[in-house]
């Protein structure tokens, strides 16, 4: 049984049930005090309390979906993105179709009305990484009508450790996005749905690690080739937007600073502006000042040339820690008079799947009035 079963959960729940409830019935029978008792009650409320420990933990990854798998909780990675030793020009595709299914909640299974998600397998040419993601196609991809047309692209990223599948069946991006197009809020646009973690465990934050992984160039060229030689969308940066929750938040805004020819617009939700460094990520810069100044957004704005993009960021005045940060952070691209900010600012609302979802409406219909369709 899978980590996100919920046949686990069910049994981490019963299994914490039935040891509270033994210990209760058994406490009496162990109150003395000779070596036996006392290890009963040590064992009775260690066991008890692993159970329920367990129980909370695995509700919590069900709800936020931070680990796909025992293998992904665990580091071991073997089902997820690996970094991939070489890859011969002119060889496979780069974008390798595993499985397709109709959108969740659409009226009908056929993908001329519903709109498809594609299960893919994405290779970096230049970089030599890979990594899985889930790709949206509209309705309108489908119809024989459209069959020359090429639509906008939305790269969408997780927060760290989330997982790809977190963003189809927990923020419900296909499903949103094709309501809010089947209602005339937005236009039909082609999801691209993944972590910002191509080379896990390791948490990257979206930079070229000198000597490691190059995550940034995979998300400014590589990506954008991969998905263009799979699908019919135009490389106009015009026609490409990036957006992402907390970590693929930062990533989002500073890949869209940093390759204006990329993309034309990004949304961070929650995001921070400065690239974390912890036992998760190693060291990134390895000494390299620049590099790490690059990957501070607050220092490329003063120092570096202002891109001509369009940025939109969230926070809450009351529930998130960017909120201060978030405020110099507009300052700071109004002082620029070249990159255009937006923002979405809510009274309240935690650093959470329940505030993003509430962002998530409006954010694409910004991005929407921001990209075009050829």
């Amino acid at each position: 049984m899978g980590l996100t079963s919920n046949k686990v959960l069910m049994l981490a729940i019963v299994l914490a049930v039935v040891l509270f409830l033994g210990t209760v019935w058994l406490w009496p029978r162990l109150a003395r005090r000779n070596w036996r008792a006392v290890s009963g009650r040590f064992g009775l409320l260690l066991a008890t309390q692993v159970a329920a420990l367990a129980t909370v933990g695995l509700a919590t990854n069900q709800a936020f979906g931070f680990y796909a798998s025992w293998s992904d909780l665990f580091g071991q990675e073997t089902g997820q993105g690996v970094v991939v030793d070489h890859v011969a020009e002119g060889g496979s595709s780069p974008v390798q179709v595993l499985s397709a299914s109709p959108v969740i909640g659409a009226s009908s299974a056929l993908p001329q009305v519903a709109g498809q998600v594609q299960k893919v397998d994405i290779i970096g040419r230049t970089t030599h990484l890979a990594t899985p993601a889930f790709v949206y196609l509209p309705p309108e991809y489908f119809q024989p009508q459209n069959h020359a047309r090429k639509f906008p692209v939305s790269v969408v990223l997780t927060g760290y450790p989330g997982t790809a599948q977190a963003l189809v069946d927990k923020l419900n991006y296909p499903s949103t996005v094709q309501q809010l197009a089947k209602r005339g809020k937005m236009q039909p646009m082609i999801l691209v749905m993944l972590r910002p973690t191509v080379a896990p465990p390791r948490d990257t934050e979206c930079v070229d690690v000198p000597g490691g992984p190059q995550t940034e160039t995979f998300f400014a060229k590589d990506l954008r080739d991969s998905v263009m030689a799979r699908y019919r969308v135009d490389k106009t940066p015009a026609s490409w937007g990036i957006a992402g929750d907390s970590t693929g938040g930062y990533c989002a805004l500073k890949i869209a600073m940093h390759h204006p020819r990329s993309y034309a617009a990004a949304a961070g939700l929650s995001p921070y502006y400065k690239a974390q460094i912890d036992p998760t990520t190693g060291d990134l810069f390895h000494g390299d000042k620049n590099l790490q100044h690059r990957a501070d957004l607050f220092w490329a704005l003063k120092h570096l040339a202002a891109p001509e993009t369009s940025l939109l960021v969230t926070s809450s005045r009351v529930g998130e820690h960017n909120y201060k940060d978030t405020l110099k952070f507009i300052k700071g691209v109004q002082g620029t008079n070249v990159t255009r900010i937006s923002s979405i600012i809510l009274s309240n609302g935690g650093h959470n799947f329940n505030t993003w979802k509430r962002e998530i409406p409006p954010m694409l219909q910004w991005m929407s009035e921001r990209l075009v369709a050829h």
